[in-house]
């Protein structure tokens, strides 16, 4: 690979928008190199790259950084767009499955905050209630498919899956089971879990709880 060439990823191993641009680099088969950033102290380079938002995953391609997760996906299906396809040829099919990406990041994201962020129980419950709701609904879009991309994982699916490595986290610290309220959404992220890309890219859901325990401790939250 050419400097010209070159892929770049600085992410956070824990970060789930992270894992979403590591299986699309995997379900491309692209090589690059990783660079891991610390969220307490963040490195010079990821600050040039990423000055608006100060979030990973930054992809640098051949020396230009593209930002925001979802963004960095699409960008690899259109650069490498003659390996495994993430998003459908239809504009209607692709404009849903964007649809259906952004409510990820603005249901799942945000409730799932509310339950590890808060010290407040009332706070954990409202955010329990609001992710229970969100994840039915995405169980609901699933029906009966295999993936949301129909037979094969696309990029619904990679927009979803990374929270799976979170679920543990939001059911100690929210106290319930994900599995008892949404059984198939469960079957499925084994299902995406089958897969190369994506059992690679995911760390373990007990490694990213004790690192759940540990940033709350940083942050003082009890």
């Amino acid at each position: 690979m050419t400097m010209a060439e070159e892929v770049v990823l600085l992410d956070s191993w824990a970060s789930p928008f992270g894992m979403r641009v590591r299986i699309a680099l995997a379900e491309k088969g692209i090589n690059y190199e990783y660079k891991e950033e610390d969220f307490w102290n963040k490195s010079p380079l990821f600050l040039q790259m990423n000055p608006v938002h100060k979030k990973v995953p930054v992809l640098i391609h051949k020396g230009k950084p593209i930002c925001e997760s979802l963004i960095v996906v699409q960008y690899i299906d259109e650069v490498w767009f003659n390996t495994n396809p993430l998003l459908p040829s239809d504009p209607y099919q692709r404009a849903e499955g964007r649809f259906w990406a952004d409510y990820v990041d603005k249901k799942i994201y945000d409730a799932g905050r509310k339950i590890l962020s808060s010290s407040k129980a009332e706070e954990r419950e409202v955010g329990k209630k609001e992710l229970i709701e969100a994840l039915k609904v995405l169980e609901e879009q699933l029906g009966e498919k295999s993936y949301y991309g129909g037979d094969d994982l696309g990029f619904v699916d990679i927009a979803v899956v990374p929270f799976y490595t979170w679920f543990k986290s939001y059911e100690t610290f929210g106290n319930f089971s994900i599995e008892s309220e949404c059984p198939k959404l469960i079957a499925w992220a084994k299902r995406c879990l089958q897969k190369e890309s994506v059992s690679k890219s995911l760390p373990d859901q007990h490694t990213v709880n004790e690192f759940v325990v540990d940033r709350r401790k940083k942050l003082g939250i009890e």
